[in-house]
């Protein structure tokens, strides 16, 4: 059913494709039979060739504010989920970049928009970036475990620009940069490094972190990334060893929300509040369910966790692309921290990069409605500007 307002249309539809796949690893449906959930959002008085379209890799973002401040604002907006809604335990990232090019060729071929830029919120920054890479100049031929998709044979269709909003660089390094770095055994998140506890108040390391301790810190949470992806590899060479080619293995890794970032303000320093991230009390969230790779299987890590496997880096493709680029920051953000916004910025290839920050602006704009229109104003006069 089209959901009505006084700005513009919501119209829910599905996009649906047939791909090789090896096994099933989304619940419901046939093996290599694809769904896609999106909206489009269209105003009802202002015709366009142009389309927005956002993509999260794992979706739930329809009803993002800036999402539906960019209908209110006249321009037609898609928000297509990928195959992986809600969750991210198998998520593969080659695979998301099909469905984002079965959206944009969707766009195209069956709803006429002639010009589609990619708007990239959170992780679906990195995501675009990567996509737009893989489009323009492709090179990654499979999945960092060695299976299909081959994205050089996708023919993935290019979009005409890229906007990346309170978006941080790659799942892997965010993961790696949150990863509590106390944590010595695995199978004993409880075995835990006291000097390296920065939720333990018997540390003698407390905010204001000094330089030497966040460098040793950081270079455990590097160390344990990288140890979680030799035993991934390790497991996943047993089972092929053993002729269980398709075969998964589910783990846990605890622990995923402990950046010294949260405790100390002044490290990477915007407005944001100390003790608190996006998901609110972040020693509370290192633990629970809502923590990032929770919940993990071994394809899955090397896709989007492993520091040094993971195709999908931000900066590492936006220095692949030639398109526009805006990328925005927001200076109160409790997620993505200005040092994200600016590794992406920086990396940028086209001679046309813009950066802007919307002052006060925290990751998901919640009560600040002033401050999200005023997103959608800065991405309206670029697009204004280059003629879209």
């Amino acid at each position: 059913m089209t959901v009505r307002s006084s700005e513009y249309d919501r119209i829910p539809y599905l996009i649906t494709f047939r791909e090789k796949a090896l096994f099933k690893d989304t619940y419901g449906g046939e093996v290599g039979h694809v769904a896609l959930k999106a909206h489009l959002l269209r105003p009802r008085t202002t015709p366009s060739d142009t389309v927005l379209v956002f993509m999260h890799p794992i979706g739930g973002g329809e009803y993002l504010p800036v999402v539906s401040a960019l209908a209110r604002a006249g321009h037609h907006v898609i928000y297509c989920n990928s195959r992986y809604p809600g969750v991210d335990y198998a998520l593969i990232m080659e695979k998301v970049a099909l469905d984002l090019g079965a959206c944009v060729r969707d766009a195209r071929e069956r709803l006429g928009y002639s010009r589609v830029i990619l708007v990239g919120w959170s992780g679906g920054g990195s995501l675009s970036a990567f996509y737009q890479a893989q489009a323009e100049r492709p090179s990654v031929v499979c999945t960092p475990a060695g299976d299909p998709p081959d994205l050089t044979a996708a023919e993935l269709s290019a979009a005409d620009g890229l906007v990346l909003i309170a978006a941080h660089v790659s799942r892997a390094r965010t993961l790696t940069e949150w990863m509590d770095a106390s944590i010595i055994d695995e199978n004993d998140p409880e075995r835990r490094d006291p000097e390296l506890d920065l939720y333990d108040p018997r540390n003698p390391n407390q905010p204001p972190y000094s330089e030497q301790f966040l460098q040793r810190y950081r270079a455990a949470q590097e160390r344990r990334n990288r140890n979680i992806t030799a035993w991934v590899k390790a497991k996943l060479g047993s089972l092929r060893e053993q002729g269980r080619q398709s075969e998964e293995l589910c783990f846990v890794v605890h622990g995923t929300m402990a950046d010294p970032r949260w405790l100390d303000p002044s490290v990477d320093p915007n407005e944001r509040k100390p003790r608190w991230c996006y998901l609110g009390d972040p020693r509370t969230v290192n633990n629970s369910p809502v923590g990032l790779a929770r919940f993990c299987t071994l394809r899955s890590w090397l896709s989007q966790w492993s520091l040094d496997d993971s195709n999908a880096d931000g900066p590492a493709s936006l220095q692949r692309v030639s398109v526009p680029v805006l990328v925005i920051g927001n200076t109160a953000d409790d997620a993505c921290t200005p040092s994200h916004t600016h590794r992406l910025f920086e990396a940028v290839a086209s001679e046309d990069r813009t950066m802007a920050e919307i002052v006060g602006a925290t990751h998901y704009y919640v009560g600040q409605r002033a401050l999200v229109d005023e997103a959608a104003a800065v991405i309206s006069q670029w697009l204004t500007a280059r003629g879209y």
